[in-house]
């Protein structure tokens, strides 16, 4: 994916018009004026259409930088079987360190996240590493739980008092971790 804060950086200091970053994007599908639109799509963070990794080869070789230095790698945990507010705190644990320490502190955090989120991290960093991005220089830029509502299969019922029934809630969550090159 493309790391849309490093490409407006890179953007303004290369001194580059848009238009000449553009033509670089043009292939068979998308003429200049879909470039064009693509691009200023993609500096504000709209990933409409998605940028391919050849997008990012191309942008990166006219702006002068390595491939990926514009790339940034997610992963995600869907429907994990535990509640948001119980994973929130251990991620945010973990935002701007450095893999290898974020990898320790989970190592080492005792709730029952930290797992969850350490196999996260572990893909993400193995997408990075499958594109050869440089491991040792990977920083977590985000690390956000979504609500996900109950989980699948779980509706249950406490008998109450005079014929009443309270359903038991177990609550499931969306793990996202988003790493970048520093």
């Amino acid at each position: 994916m493309l790391n849309v804060q490093r490409l407006n950086d890179l953007f303004e200091q290369a001194n580059v018009t848009m238009e000449a970053l553009a033509a670089a994007l043009v292939r068979p599908g998308m003429d200049l004026a879909d470039a064009i639109r693509a691009l200023r799509n993609w500096r504000r963070g709209l990933f409409k259409p998605r940028p391919t990794r050849q997008d990012a080869a191309r942008l990166a070789e006219v702006l002068g930088v390595e491939d990926v230095e514009l790339m940034e790698w997610r992963s995600s945990y869907r429907y994990a079987p535990l509640s948001a507010s119980k994973a929130r705190p251990v991620t945010r644990l973990i935002v701007g360190k450095p893999v290898q320490a974020a990898l320790d502190i989970l190592a080492f955090t005792r709730k029952r996240a930290a797992p969850m989120v350490a196999k996260v991290l572990r893909a993400a960093i193995a997408d990075a590493d499958e594109q050869e991005a440089d491991v040792e220089a990977l920083v977590v830029k985000e690390a956000r739980v979504d609500d996900a509502g109950r989980r699948v299969g779980t509706k249950q019922f406490r008998a109450k008092d005079r014929g009443r029934a309270h359903e038991i809630r177990k609550r499931a969550c969306h793990i996202h971790v988003t790493i970048t090159e520093m």
